[in-house]
């Protein structure tokens, strides 16, 4: 299993959702680790600050996520 420790200067955004638990993003790398509720974290490459702001702001983080991150984005389990 891949390590999240390639996230170093993050922003950490503890979400108030049944899916996610938090969100962490690197602006310097585009970095997004995603931490579910059952404890999985995913590491998706390439994503844009735009999009690391839209779960923060989305009333269904888990809808925003299968319409903006899921499968759009390279990712690895970490």
């Amino acid at each position: 299993m891949k390590s999240c420790a390639c996230i170093k200067e993050a922003q950490v955004a503890f979400l108030n959702s049944s899916f996610l638990r938090s969100a962490d993003y690197d602006e310097n790398t585009y970095r997004l680790v995603l931490t579910m509720h059952n404890g999985k974290r995913y590491l998706y490459s390439g994503v844009p600050k735009h999009i690391y702001d839209g779960p923060i702001k989305s009333g269904s983080k888990g809808r925003f996520y299968d319409t903006f991150i899921r499968g759009k984005f390279p990712s690895s389990r970490c």
